[in-house]
């Protein structure tokens, strides 16, 4: 047996329907009330106005003041009271003498009877109004005396009765209430047709649903890492969640503000501002490397964006750090086919019985790679970065160039600064290190140079290179994301990271032409110890004032 399902609320839309229709009810309700009231009340102010000109126009006619002397005033004054009240319009016209005995009347049986009604003010010279029960029913009356001279002769009194002023009034209101009934129909229509459409928008839902939709929109914009950022149709944020502001780096009442007063990079508020979708674009913060996407909304015409930012920081570290250890595999797996060659030839020496020989190169090989090692490791005793540089050397050897790590070069083990993580170091001085090696391939005596010293005032990495050298028509431009000479998909984001890690610990970062030719990038962050101060007038070590930011002519950023 299976329980009743309890009706369904009725929706917002058929909640407002029910109550503009009760609204446009109750007002012309009340219109039509009104309208009826003051119509017979205006009817009943022209009915007294009509018998009063009736009654005054009978009482001073001439021939009306000659019959009241006579000798059979009904006679004469019957026929002219009834001509009276057809064309007048007023239902009776009742002349009578001072004692209120009838000369006329609308039943010719109540002729000489009594006039029901008051005459005093009558027969003291004055016209006034009543509304009196007499022989014709309820009527709104007016009484007039008759003078002949200074006396009184007789008296005039004509009216309406209340029954013709209500069926004139019943007649108004029956045009009323059409009206009426035209204008609620109108209204019912109008509203009828903003309450579908209401319904379309809300698709049908009650208030308690939309309330409920609400707060699970706002728990599931809060709790997403991801950013979503809604922008309407003239790029101003219409939303963002928490996400979105983390991502961005922002903070603030932003909602309505234009996305080119956020201050972001350049490259992100052109992406943010594009009327195009963009899909799964790599762009810069002051920390951060997010994965944008774009779609716009459109019905006919623009009427915004919808933006999803995905936070790529980590994983764009971690790609950094697998692309050397594939470089590294590549370079290992090469120098095993190297060294396979080399075994051949020493057992091929053994074999024809020169083992002096055989000695001798296999020492002078040992003594070759045994050298690069130690050169690194007497240099730079920090376990990542001697790392990183014996790493480096196995693949820029891969492609035919030569790593050299400079004499001065001296860091020893705990000298780093102690707010640089190990993950920025190979950030920057690997993308620096890869986008040397990019330029120097193909040139004579192809030759990386790296100088890394680290002291109390913190760490100064130089790499220079025998590439093309110096364009200084691309100082601004070496920088940025997506920047670089070559026409490769991917490209133009390592240059673009090392700027993003100096300028978030508060380096400094300058390019200048090398002495033997090429390009040369030095870096400086600066240890705890120094001061903002210091840091801001120190000059770099080893860089020149005129140094500028140009950038190697072959890449700008090759990883």
């Amino acid at each position: 047996m299976s329980l009743a399902r309890p009706p369904r609320p009725r929706s917002l839309a058929g909640q407002l329907f029910a109550m503009q229709i009760v609204l446009v009810t109750v007002v012309v309700a009340g219109c039509a009330l009104f309208t009826f009231l003051s119509d017979r009340q205006q009817a009943e102010e022209g009915a007294r106005r009509q018998a009063t000109a009736a009654a005054r126009a009978v009482a001073d006619s001439p021939s009306v003041r000659e019959a009241a002397r006579g000798e059979n005033p009904t006679k004469t004054l019957q026929p002219y009271a009834t001509d009276v009240r057809l064309h007048t319009g007023v239902d009776f016209v009742t002349i009578m003498d001072p004692d209120g005995i009838r000369w006329t009347h609308p039943d010719e049986d109540q002729i000489g009877e009594r006039f029901l009604g008051h005459r005093a003010d009558a027969l003291r010279g004055q016209t006034f109004t009543e509304t009196y029960t007499g022989t014709l029913g309820p009527s709104v009356r007016v009484v007039t005396p008759i003078r002949d001279g200074d006396r009184i002769t007789g008296l005039v009194s004509a009216g309406i009765t209340i029954e013709e002023i209500s069926q004139k009034a019943r007649g108004q209101l029956l045009a009323l209430l059409g009206v009426a009934a035209g204008a609620l129909a109108l209204g019912g229509l109008g509203t009828y047709v903003i309450n579908a459409r209401l319904r379309r928008h809300t698709h049908g839902m009650n208030a308690a649903e939309l309330s409920r939709m609400h707060d699970y929109h706002e728990a599931a914009l809060h709790a997403v890492r991801e950013g979503l950022l809604m922008l309407d149709g003239q790029r101003r944020i219409a939303l963002i969640n928490d996400g979105g502001r983390e991502l961005l780096g922002v903070s603030g009442d932003l909602v309505g503000r234009n996305v080119a007063e956020l201050g972001l990079p350049a490259p992100l508020t052109g992406a943010l501002l594009a009327a195009e979708p963009r899909v799964d674009e790599l762009h810069l913060t002051a920390d951060r490397v997010v994965v944008v996407n774009t779609s716009p909304v459109s019905s006919g015409e623009r009427r915004g964006t919808v933006v999803t930012l995905r936070d790529h920081t980590e994983l764009q570290a971690l790609t950094g750090e697998l692309d050397s250890e594939r470089g590294f595999t590549r370079a290992l797996r090469s120098q095993a086919h190297e060294a396979a060659n080399r075994l051949h030839t020493v057992v091929s020496l053994i074999e024809l019985g020169r083992a002096d020989e055989a000695v001798d190169f296999a020492t002078a090989e040992l003594e070759l790679a045994q050298t690069l090692t130690d050169q690194v490791v007497a240099a730079v005793s920090e376990p990542v970065l001697a790392a990183l540089l014996l790493g480096k050397a196995a693949q820029a050897n891969e492609h035919g160039v030569e790593l050299v790590v400079s004499p001065d070069s001296s860091i020893d083990d705990g000298m780093l600064p102690a707010d640089l993580p190990a993950r920025d170091l190979v950030t920057v001085l690997g993308n620096l290190i890869d986008n040397a090696v990019d330029a120097a391939q193909g040139s004579p005596a192809a030759r990386v140079t790296v100088t890394a010293r680290a002291d109390e005032a913190g760490l100064t990495l130089r790499v220079s290179d025998t590439g093309p050298g110096v364009d200084p028509a691309h100082t601004e431009a070496v920088f940025e994301r997506g920047w670089s000479t070559k026409a490769t998909a991917g490209r133009g984001l390592g240059l673009a990271l090392v700027h993003q890690t100096v300028t978030k610990h508060e380096g400094t970062l300058a390019v200048r032409e090398a002495p033997g030719g090429g390009a040369e990038f030095e870096v400086h962050l600066w240890t705890a110890a120094v001061g903002a101060g210091r840091r801001a007038h120190s000059p770099v070590p080893g860089a020149d004032d005129e140094a500028s930011r140009a950038p190697d002519a072959a890449d700008g950023g090759t990883k």
